[in-house]
């Protein structure tokens, strides 16, 4: 049974998800940007609404940076020929969560996602793909979902933080994005019943931080 309701919630976030030949923008990543789909309220759809023009979203529910697969659910394999001039993207906390880290500090699992210096890992490769092909880059580090709020499960995160920024630092075509900078864990209305993701209110905040940047 629990099987079935994986595949029917991945079939559902599966509908929809294309890169139109004329999007100059790509969304990516993991359920925080593909929530709120069925409804026409994701991350990507908020951004079409903002922008005025198409938004590809190849974003899938489960989706990691390492792993998945090599289909959908690998995060980098959603990115698989595709060219843009913006990426918007975000991953790592389903390689956390299903490491068996827990609410651990996960340095090993935290290592192979970036590296301390920010210059290696799944995500400076994939970011370095990326600015290959001509993409800027775009990266939304995660907010504090209520769920979690004050607990030792935000330690990883903001470790994680730390890395993406050096990242950035280090190449102009790079910009993180801190989703606590307009989430607020204690504001419900953010999130979606679970606690953990976005409403359709908190996928319009997302939309909100990003479209300044990527205006023409």
């Amino acid at each position: 049974m629990k099987h079935l309701m994986i595949l029917g919630i991945l079939l559902l976030c599966a509908c929809g998800r294309s890169v139109p030949d004329e999007a100059r923008i790509v969304v990516a990543g993991d359920s925080i940007m593909a929530w709120n789909r069925s409804g026409g309220d994701t991350v990507a759809d908020g951004l079409e609404r903002r922008l005025r023009e198409p938004v590809g979203d190849v974003s899938l529910s489960f989706a990691r940076l390492i792993g998945g697969g090599g289909g959908a659910l690998n995060i980098p394999s959603q990115l698989n020929g595709v060219v843009a001039d913006w990426v918007v993207l975000n991953g790592g906390a389903n390689d956390l969560s299903g490491s068996g880290c827990g609410c651990r500090v996960c340095d090993s699992v935290l290592d192979r996602l970036i590296s301390e210096s920010g210059s290696r890992g799944a995500i400076p490769e994939l970011v370095a793909e990326l600015r290959r092909r001509g993409s800027r880059v775009v990266w939304l580090d995660y907010y504090t979902a209520p769920r979690y709020a004050g607990t030792s499960c935000v330690a990883p995160y903001r470790i994680l933080k730390e890395r993406l920024d050096r990242m950035a630092a280090a190449d102009q075509g790079v910009i993180v994005l801190d989703l606590d900078s307009v989430f607020q864990s204690d504001d419900l209305s953010l999130f979606s019943r679970d606690r953990v993701h976005p409403s359709r209110q908190g996928s319009g905040r997302i939309a909100d931080l990003v479209a300044p940047v990527l205006i023409r």
